[in-house]
């Protein structure tokens, strides 16, 4: 029986709109129609925190990650088909994926170990998973919603025998009996 135990919640806190003296912010270096950003300011990131929220302690234990931090690593990780350790790497390169996780200053720091990934969908479980698909899903509005899809299924095959056909058994008993036929002659 796996038992987790509980972390302290950290609330994903908003992108502040003041300025700061030490860093520049993140959001005036980058290209506001890119789509990652336009995702990010789209998304509601605070249905996630109100959801999530019950999986956490609030005075207990070690602080955790910011919640849209995860949900946003998880996205990203779908989004670029990439593993856990990748999604976690590309975070520290891309001021995007900073972005759209919630940072608002460049950290130029890995946000967390890839194991927590792991440990963060072990925590939030199927409902979890049912509630990140349900608001992506949204998003694309009636779009997401077509009664059909098109898929493009076309595969050609290649005209190579592999060792375990059984054509390639046969040829093989067949030559081996031209030969013991010859020696025998």
């Amino acid at each position: 029986m796996v038992v987790l135990l509980k972390k302290m919640l950290t609330k994903s806190s908003p992108i502040s709109t003041q300025s700061n003296l030490f860093h520049s912010e993140l959001f005036s270096q980058l290209d506001v129609k890119d789509p990652l950003i336009q995702l990010a300011n789209t998304i509601n990131w605070t249905v996630f925190d109100d959801a999530f929220e019950q999986h956490y302690s609030q005075d207990n234990g070690r602080p955790s990650k910011p919640i849209r931090l995860m949900v946003g690593l998880l996205l990203l990780k779908q989004l670029e088909n990439l593993s856990d350790e990748r999604v976690v790497l590309q975070f520290k390169r891309n001021p995007y994926y900073q972005y759209f996780c919630g940072y608002s200053n460049y950290m130029p720091g890995m946000p967390c170990n890839a194991t927590e990934l792991v440990h963060f969908r072990k925590r939030i479980g199927i409902k979890g998973f049912n509630l990140i698909f349900k608001i992506s899903v949204a998003l694309h509005g009636k779009q997401a919603q077509k009664s059909s899809v098109l898929i493009d299924t076309t595969a050609s095959e290649k005209n190579i025998t592999c060792p375990t056909d059984a054509k390639l058994a046969i040829k093989i008993i067949n030559r081996l009996h031209g030969i013991k036929a010859q020696n025998l002659c």
